[in-house]
């Protein structure tokens, strides 16, 4: 399967919707689309994992990378997990969970709550 990223503005925020398999292949592609956003000075950057339906090790190299790179830069990120992601457990949460990275992400249902005021993160 072929992956796709797609960017969207929302309150201020900038937001990736990836689609797709995010694996060794593919994670490239994302990486350089949160390399153009912040070379673009968004800095506050929403990554919605909803569309993905496979996520490898290389993938959370890409989220974990991504991360780091924001929080270098004084920015942020949070994630948007698949329906049902962190109460019921998607694959990429699932992924997250047994790496014991999961924790490290701001995890949020939908776009709306991610870049609303005052948002909460789901917990973990």
């Amino acid at each position: 399967m072929m992956l796709s990223v797609a960017e969207t503005r929302q309150d201020g925020w900038t937001v990736l919707h990836v689609c797709g398999e995010l694996d060794l292949v593919s994670s490239p592609t994302v990486r350089q689309h949160v390399h153009e956003a912040v070379a673009a000075g968004h800095r506050d950057l929403v990554l919605d994992l909803s569309g993905v339906q496979f996520c490898d090790s290389s993938g959370v190299g890409v989220l974990i990378a991504s991360r780091r790179l924001l929080r270098s830069c004084r920015g942020r990120l949070r994630l948007i997990l698949p329906s049902r992601g962190a109460e019921e457990g998607s694959h990429v949460n699932r992924v997250l969970a047994a790496l014991g990275v999961r924790r490290l992400f701001e995890v949020y249902a939908d776009a709306g709550s991610a870049t609303g005021e005052g948002a909460r993160p789901l917990s973990a």
